[in-house]
């Protein structure tokens, strides 16, 4: 693979979503803050505040290079030799609690010895589960899936709904998505369709969060759904500082902290052994937190 093309599509996927992003929101922009690493490489860190409807966001780009540090090695069982990372990563946290939460991440790896690999992912996080908006957001990736490879979205969504656990609370962090790391093959050909498949994952997401942006952040709210959304964002940020591997590997790769840490929310709460009251829309959505169900065909 050319490391070079891969870097710049991606830079170019992160100008598409940004300004996809600003269109549907309004008012708000894009603030952009470059950035380079030590060790080698840099990347742009674009991050949006006090929109219309985006309280606050993140779309990343990096493309950072040197010698594989010793746990990620160790971590991934691989031989020491130097790397080549580059990627797209976005968080949006929206004022409405009646839309999502969203993550999205494509990537590309590299080692001087010759491995490389394609991972990444797209997920939704609703404060409030909506059986409407997730059956559409599932048939969309999974229709960008189908047409690459019709194994993709039975596959990955079962790794998403594994990867996109919080252990400690037995619960998802959402209704799930999509999720690939490792994607590789010695066929150039193939290798080509797995990078086009990545890029589409990249063009999907300000499709679909387009439509929740505009269909969602109009419907009313009021302070228990705002409290609600807040304890919400207490779950995301326990689940990025606890298991996410990508904040594991951007720390651990001396990363950025900022940029690393961009995908948490403006603010967030805890509330000792808080549970939703019995049959509130609270604890619907609560109940709905679980792997393995078909958003589908529900």
């Amino acid at each position: 693979m050319d490391k070079i093309r891969i870097t710049e599509d991606f830079r170019s996927i992160q100008d598409h979503i940004c300004l996809e992003l600003e269109k549907e929101d309004g008012r708000g922009a894009f603030r952009e803050d470059l950035w380079k690493r030590p060790e080698g490489g840099g990347g742009r860190t674009r991050i949006f505040e006090n929109g219309r409807v985006i309280e606050k966001g993140g779309v990343a780009f990096s493309a950072v290079e040197g010698p594989t540090p010793d746990k990620i090695l160790q971590k991934l069982q691989l031989e020491k030799a130097d790397f080549y990372a580059t990627g797209v990563s976005i968080v949006l946290h929206p004022y409405n609690p009646m839309v999502p939460i969203i993550h999205m991440n494509i990537r590309y790896f590299e080692m001087s010895n010759g491995i490389n690999w394609f991972g990444g992912g797209i997920d939704l996080t609703p404060h409030y589960v909506d059986k409407e908006d997730a059956s559409y957001f599932h048939q969309q990736v999974k229709n960008t899936c189908d047409k690459f490879n019709p194994e993709y979205y039975p596959k990955f969504k079962k790794w998403a709904d594994d990867y996109f656990f919080i252990k400690h609370r037995n619960e998802t962090r959402g209704i799930g998505g999509i999720f690939f790391d490792r994607l590789s093959s010695k066929d150039g050909n193939e290798m080509q369709q797995i990078f086009e498949f990545a890029k589409s994952i990249g063009y999907l997401f300000p499709k679909v969060y387009r439509h929740f942006m505009n269909k969602n952040h109009n419907l009313p709210y009021g302070e228990i759904e705002k409290e609600w959304q807040s304890l919400r964002r207490g779950r995301y940020v326990e689940f990025n500082l606890v298991w996410d591997a990508g904040t594991k590997f951007g720390l651990d790769t001396n990363g950025r902290t900022e940029s690393i840490l961009m995908s948490m929310p403006p603010t967030a709460n805890w509330q000792y052994m808080q549970e939703p009251k019995m049959g509130s829309r609270e604890a619907q959505s609560l109940s709905l937190l679980k792997k393995d169900i078909d958003w589908i065909n529900q």
